[in-house]
Order: structure tokens, then sequence, then C-alpha cells
């Protein structure tokens, strides 16, 4: 849910600063870079916490090798993307990157629900939902990249 709530949130705050205060935040597209900025750093921060990477490397599917290099992985380009998004040169491609990256992650977020796992001590968000969660930040990544 946190990261939902960092994209939907950053993004109405980041708009209102842009109406009101900051021109460079003056358009839809900017803001919603930001906001993915902050969701980013949200889900890319846990990776290096060592009780947040144990319950990630248990989501990667036993066919791939390595769970605790790609957790390390995936939260360096989680982070990386963040900083991206935020230098208007790099913002398009890093958020193509991380659009892909959400894509190459996904079967973590399925292996995760049909196992029954848990993050922080709560179940992981069941398929359904995490398939509808993954679709809307994909697409705003794709939005972004445009």
């Amino acid at each position: 849910m946190a990261p939902l709530i960092a994209l939907v949130g950053g993004f109405a705050v980041l708009r209102l600063l842009g109406l009101f205060a900051l021109d460079g935040l003056d358009a839809w597209q900017p803001a919603l870079r930001g906001a993915l900025a902050l969701m980013f750093v949200t889900t890319g921060v846990p990776h290096f916490i060592p009780s947040w990477r144990r319950q990630f490397a248990a989501m990667i599917p036993p066919a791939l090798p390595a769970p605790a290099l790609l957790v390390t992985a995936t939260g360096v380009l989680e982070l990386a993307g963040a900083a991206g998004l935020l230098v208007p040169p790099l913002a398009a491609p890093a958020a193509a990157g991380l659009a892909l990256l959400m894509l190459a992650m996904f079967p973590a977020n399925v292996y995760a629900a049909r196992n029954d796992l848990t993050l922080a001590g709560k179940p992981v968000t069941p398929l359904p939902a995490r398939t509808a969660l993954q679709v809307l930040f994909v697409a705003a990544a794709v939005a972004a990249a445009l």
C-alpha cells in the first residue's frame, strides 16, 4: 500500500505545488516523475534493511539464482531510477527502464502471492489486487517516459 500512497499522494502534492508555487512542476509529467521517484525510494530503500532483505529474497522464485544478489541489484536499480527521474535529460529513459524493471520483478510478486508469503508480518497483496497495482505503476512509468 505504501507505494500506491507514495505515487498518488506524491503526485497530488507535487501537482498542487506546481499549480501554486513551483514553475518546474507546473505540468502533470514533472509531477508524475517526482511522484514515481518518491515511490521508488519508498520501495528501493527496504532492499537494504536486513529484515526486509530476507523477506524480499524469500519472494524470488527458486528457479532464479542468487536471491540476495537479485535483491541488491533491484534495490540499486530502483534507487538509481528514482534519481534519474529527477534529472530532466535522464527522466524519460529512467522511467522506461523502471517500467521494464517492474515487469521483470512481477514474477516475484506472483510467487509471493501464490505461496502465501508475508511482508512485515502481513500477507502480501493478493494476486488480483497486486496485478491491478502493477498495471497502474507500469502505466505511470510509461506515461512519465513519453
